[in-house]
């Protein structure tokens, strides 16, 4: 019999997209990290009142906890801490799981526990790219160390804060944290104090080495984790951090962050303390959207939303009730929540019927909000109404705002609401708005049962507000790293080809544009690129009547500014008299160095909506798609929005769907509704050019592109060029 053939192996997945990004995040041991086996400590001492002593102590600390060995090393001192001391890191016997560094000398200490071959090491010294070019110079050369090595590193400018102790008598899901500010992390770790768990914590410094998507990936796969939260200053690449909340979405762990650098104030200190480009902030933001992020901007939102996620299970509808001992409360709170676009649905007629017979007043209201008046919450009716609201089947989620607490009643409502919690899946959201201090006894025992439990008004609607969009992000999200491009469309070899005759850095004139818009199934204008007076008028009587007449020049690149776009030339006469006109303008307008391509007439194009689509370059994310209401319209309103590709038509829609015109698109005061989808296939087609362009094209800007009743139409176009550069993951 003939031997079997061999079963082919499977090809290995692609590791990066066609833009040249990683599609999957890399491997790093960090449970080995945060429980070595073994400690050594470079410039370790016990001498009171030295800055290292504290450090020395807490790792000792740590080290005896969880078995570890311990190595302080020493150029001259005997023992640490009772422990010996080697003089160098060569002299440790065996490879250190974990070394941290104490000394000045950073850099070089660096070298020799990478020779040692020593597993993760720490950098607790700052004087690095936060303080400028010498401390960028620095961070280079440890950066180049790091990249030729195994070993390792988290920081520098990082501290002690991994190897905290937590609480290890709190129950259910736990918070994870990521900072970049050791003091920016305090609350959160601080929140054990009132029963909320904490179970790891990674200050990653300046992030040379490991860096927010390592620790966010890691603790996303910790089972007792619930949910990761983080204050950033920036992030080190766009693409780790987008694989990294992939990662998180795909195992519905919610991702919390406070992200600094919303203005030019917040992204100079944030590069002065951590040598980090904040990027852009609506890129960022719209990042945050695509993936499911979740972004606050206080310490304090930080930490209730954070745990309002660990303390609550996903929702089986949208719906909110809110149920209160005063109407000025509920009305209150109702105005908020309606406001922050909560869905406060009408109380069926049963549960109305219940609250009416004998549990609350007539005369008070129970549709929603409920407002019981108060004495009902000081007697057995009060866990009853409780029981009502949550039995209902168009209430998802009840709010119980308390802006003050009276002892008369706040004994039987904290104790009912917990009860209750505890006999149901959908939570019970508190806000307890006393002042600290004047009512710990209630706050506390709402939080000791596990109920989410706020001190405002405002971090409660923010907070349910997340609950409900997160989940929702949950249910329709799928993974776009799951079929992204590796390699390039045909299409690029056509464009690429256009591109190969512009200069390095420069525009392409509008013809040259709209060949490379063509090339990946754009519709743009019928144009003809003309060079006399009668070839315009031969392509105008071709096109039709009336046209549109303009220059073509890459030294043109706006070109309805300067004056040099004509609408409506309606005969051959016009057509002659605008070429000339035009002709002489642009010729003094792109002056000696500039180019004149000549003159395009083109069909004129009627009515639909104006939009703008285009491809900007982010110094984080690399190419970014942007869409917004286009015309005049781009410029005074600055109604658009962005997305990082990869991504499919149904996030497209959802991009539109975030501008303030897309009423526009819908058909405002009678108008047509536009043809959404030919837009959203215009998004796409230009996201995947952004990819497979990413190396040769810096900006493109299609504007206007109309979006008329059937189909779209690209009316304008611009491309630039890259300057010509080596491939980087930027």
């Amino acid at each position: 019999m003939p031997a079997p053939k061999p079963v082919p192996k499977p090809a290995a997945a692609p590791t990066l997209d066609v833009t040249g990004r990683p599609l999957r995040l890399r491997d790093v041991d960090l449970d080995t990290f945060l429980r070595p086996r073994s400690v050594a400590v470079i410039g370790a001492s016990d001498r009171p009142g030295r800055p290292n002593t504290l450090m020395t102590q807490a790792l000792k600390e740590f080290s005896d906890k969880y078995g570890a060995s311990f190595h302080p090393v020493h150029p001259s001192a005997e023992t640490v801490f009772g422990a010996p001391v080697a003089r160098t890191i060569a002299e440790v016997p065996g490879p250190v799981d974990l070394v941290a560094i104490l000394t000045g000398a950073a850099v070089d200490t660096f070298e020799e526990v990478q020779a040692a071959g020593a597993r993760f090491a720490v950098i607790f010294a700052a004087g690095f790219s936060e303080v400028g070019k010498d401390g960028e110079r620095l961070e280079a050369r440890l950066r180049a160390l790091v990249e030729s090595g195994d070993t390792r590193l988290l920081g520098p400018n990082t501290n002690l804060n991994a190897f905290s102790e937590f609480r290890a008598d709190l129950t259910g899901p736990a918070l994870a944290l990521i900072t970049q500010s050791g003091h920016q992390g305090r609350p959160i770790f601080q929140g054990q104090e009132i029963g909320i768990r904490l179970s790891h914590w990674a200050p990653t410094g300046n992030e040379v080495d490991l860096e927010f998507a390592d620790f966010a990936r890691y603790f996303a796969d910790q089972p007792e984790v619930g949910v990761v939260c983080a204050y950033i200053e920036g992030f080190k690449d766009g693409r780790t951090l987008m694989l990294a909340a992939d990662h998180a979405a795909r195992l519905r762990k919610p991702l919390v962050i406070v992200k600094v650098g919303r203005t030019e104030a917040g992204r100079a200190m944030a590069k002065a303390h951590t040598g980090h480009l904040a990027g852009s902030d609506a890129v960022t933001s719209a990042a945050f959207r695509q993936f499911g992020v979740t972004r606050v901007d206080g310490l304090d939102d930080l930490l209730e939303t954070s745990m309002a996620f660990a303390r609550t299970k996903p929702p089986t509808g949208d719906g909110v009730c809110i149920y209160s001992p005063s109407g000025g409360t509920s009305a209150h709170m109702a105005d908020m929540a309606a406001a922050a676009g909560l869905h406060l649905p009408t109380l069926t007629k049963q549960t109305q019927q219940v609250l009416h017979d004998g549990l609350i007043p007539s005369y008070l209201q129970v549709t929603n909000p409920v407002d019981c008046g108060g004495p009902p919450i000081g007697d057995e009716r009060g866990l009853k109404i409780l029981e009502a609201l949550v039995a209902d089947p168009r209430v998802a989620a009840l709010i119980v705002p308390v802006a003050g607490a009276v002892d008369m009643f706040s004994e039987g409502l904290s104790r009912d609401c917990a009860i209750v919690a505890r006999t149901t899946d959908k939570p019970i959201f508190m806000v307890w708005g006393a002042p600290p201090g004047t009512d710990d006894h209630y706050y506390y025992k709402m939080l000791d049962a596990g109920l989410p439990v706020f001190r405002t008004f405002g971090n409660c609607v923010d907070a349910v507000k997340a609950y409900f969009d997160y989940w929702a992000f949950v249910r329709r999200y799928r993974s776009p790293f799951a079929d992204a491009p590796t390699t390039p469309l045909p299409a690029a070899r056509k464009a690429r080809r256009i591109l190969a005759d512009a200069p390095p850095g420069e525009a392409l004139s509008e013809h040259a544009s709209k060949e490379i818009l063509r090339a990946y199934g754009i519709r743009t204008s019928r144009d003809v690129l003309c060079h006399s007076a009668a070839e315009a008028v031969r392509a105008a009587a071709a096109l039709g009547y009336p046209v549109v007449m303009k220059p073509s020049s890459a030294a043109l690149s706006h070109k309805s500014d300067l004056g040099l776009v004509k609408v409506g030339v309606a005969t051959a006469k016009d057509v002659r008299a605008t070429y000339a006109d035009l002709e002489r303008r642009a010729r003094r307008a792109v002056g000696r160095t500039g180019e004149l391509d000549g003159i395009l007439v083109c069909e004129m194009v009627t009515g639909g909506v104006e939009m703008v689509v285009g491809v900007s370059r982010d110094e984080l994310f690399g190419p970014v798609v942007m869409v917004g209401l286009g015309g005049v319209f781009v410029e005074v309103l600055r109604d658009v929005t962005f997305r990082v590709p990869p991504f499919d038509a149904d996030e497209a829609h959802r991009m539109l769907r975030e501008l303030q015109g897309f009423a526009m698109l819908e058909g405002a005061r009678g108008a047509k509704p536009a043809d959404v989808d030919a837009l959203v296939d215009v998004i796409v087609k230009v996201g995947r050019l952004a990819q497979d362009l990413a190396d040769d094209v810096a900006e493109l800007d299609i504007n206007p592109l109309v979006v008329r009743p059937r189909g779209a139409v690209a009316l304008d176009g611009l491309v630039v060029t890259r300057p010509r550069s080596p491939r980087s993951n930027q």
